[in-house]
């Protein structure tokens, strides 16, 4: 896989397919985690000489303009971050971004519109896509791929300018490869992998392979009621997934032949309702009473996670423990946390609300040894899937 280092960018214009899906609220950027991840790439082609035009999506627009999805924000972000003014155009290859491309000087940076605006970016048509592909392609004359976030999408600006330009991994895409590669082909052990989050459906895939090569995987979130229901318990008005559970019971099965430790909760935070006011109380995990949901792991549990990572190698965490959004909720998430730090592992959040988890609730980000920055892409990567728009760099 080419890097930058293997590209001559100088006086160049150059299409950087970063990742700036940042979370808003009232138009106000809410975690700029995934911006400031993005800055070394593009602080390091500026150096070089090369005239960065750098493109990225923002939500679920579906191929619409929305104004609530714009990156207008993100631009205003990007150049107080840079210490730049960031140039940025309207619209996505129209007018505005052919524009704000050709007028670069060396060094200089322009973001555009949301490529989610055009519905050719998400096409499954590959001539729809190649079409919108070969505008984009037209505004640089070579890219960079540094949207780790997106590289198991086969999305126009992830894969098809690819093969359209003389192409290279950004530094953010060939950190995180480094990184998954320790987590799939070079382990440490003992290996543990923390899986939250709402479903066990989104998580399928990656259980599934990691039956074979984790030592213990650590359940919690929202996706551990389909586990505990699984099992026989009462689960209340708590999320679950009836149509996984003989999965889940062939998961557990496959765990105690495979010698693979599988480590549920043994309490639960229950509440009246979804909602941070809301009565609670910490119950065993095979007695939530049938009137109440579960939001949160309980405090034993979070000793229990923390003991099962104490003396660990290398640890995968992806998903909170519980609606750590919510202060009453967010102690289990919070647990984990400063087990995988305690720890003295290899440690790796895996992106999407774990990282936001971490940055949220306070902590060192650099107590981690890697935050991800895409949490889909890292449990693809982890599932054995191909990803497209590593792919594409390898062609």
């Amino acid at each position: 896989m080419r890097t930058i280092d293997d590209l001559d960018v100088a006086g160049k214009r150059v299409l950087v397919r970063s990742d700036l899906n940042v979370p808003l609220q009232d138009g106000q950027i809410t975690d700029d985690g995934r911006i400031r991840a993005s800055l070394p790439t593009i602080r390091a082609l500026r150096d070089k000489g090369a005239r960065v035009v750098v493109c990225a999506h923002l939500g679920r627009p579906k191929g619409e303009v929305k104004p609530e999805f714009s990156l207008a924000p993100v631009a205003a972000r990007l150049g107080e971050l840079l210490g730049t003014d960031v140039t940025f155009a309207t619209d996505v290859v129209g007018d505005s971004a052919q524009a704000a491309a050709a007028g670069l000087a060396d060094g200089q940076v322009a973001l555009v519109e949301n490529l989610r605006f055009e519905a050719g970016e998400t096409s499954k048509d590959d001539a729809e896509r190649g079409a919108f592909a070969d505008r984009l392609a037209g505004l640089a004359e070579a890219y960079v791929s540094d949207g780790f976030g997106a590289v198991h999408r086969k999305h126009a600006s992830v894969y098809d300018v690819a093969r359209r330009l003389p192409h290279a991994a950004g530094g953010l895409i060939t950190t995180e490869v480094a990184v998954l590669r320790k987590l799939t082909d070079e382990v440490e052990r003992p290996y543990a992998v923390v899986l939250g989050g709402s479903k066990v459906s989104d998580k399928l895939g990656v259980i599934d392979n990691l039956l074979g090569k984790a030592d213990r995987i650590l359940i919690g979130g929202g996706m551990v009621f389909t586990f505990l229901k699984a099992q026989g318990h009462e689960v209340g008005e708590s999320l679950l997934e009836e149509d996984l559970l003989d999965t889940v019971r062939d998961y557990l099965r496959r765990a105690d032949e495979a010698g693979v430790e599988f480590v549920l909760p043994v309490d639960i935070v229950a509440a009246t309702a979804f909602a941070a006011d809301a009565d609670h109380d910490v119950v065993a995990a095979d007695a939530i009473p049938a009137d109440r949901l579960g939001l949160d792991i309980g405090p034993e549990s979070g000793k229990l996670f923390a003991s099962r990572l104490a003396g660990t190698r290398t640890v995968f965490w992806n998903g909170p423990m519980g609606v750590f959004e919510m202060e009453p909720y967010a102690h289990g998430t919070r647990a984990v946390a400063q087990g995988l730090i305690d720890s003295g592992a290899f440690t790796v959040v895996g992106g999407g609300d774990s990282a936001a988890a971490v940055r949220t609730l306070g902590f060192d980000e650099n107590a981690f040894s890697h935050i991800s920055t895409g949490g889909g892409a890292s449990l693809e990567y982890l599932e054995g899937e191909t990803l497209p728009g590593l792919q594409a760099l390898e062609d």
